[in-house]
């Protein structure tokens, strides 16, 4: 046995032993996206039920509120400006 036969050896078992590891790290990969895509999918399903409570919350409930302050406020502008316009100037003398 000379040192070229070893030589071919030690290539031929790195070689098996990389494919080896080569073929461990695919089915691991693959075993990681598999996971990771139904967590994906899962959180799809989660962020569109929340778009959908978010935008019944913001019809229902948000917008008659924004119109119900836009009406008291409008009122007490209008209350505001008539005061103003009957009010008494202070101080006693009418310049």
């Amino acid at each position: 046995m000379s040192i070229e036969w070893f030589r071919d050896l030690v290539i031929s078992i790195n070689g098996v032993l990389l494919i080896g590891v080569l073929i461990f790290v695919a089915v691991l990969s693959y075993s990681l996206y598999r996971r990771v895509r139904s967590i994906l999918d899962s959180a799809k399903i989660t962020a569109r039920a929340i778009g959908g409570v978010s935008s019944y919350v913001a019809e229902e409930a948000v917008k008659p509120m924004i119109q119900l302050v836009s009406f008291v406020q409008g009122i007490r502008q209008g209350v505001d400006t008539v005061t103003k316009i009957f009010k008494k100037k202070q101080g006693g003398k009418d310049d």
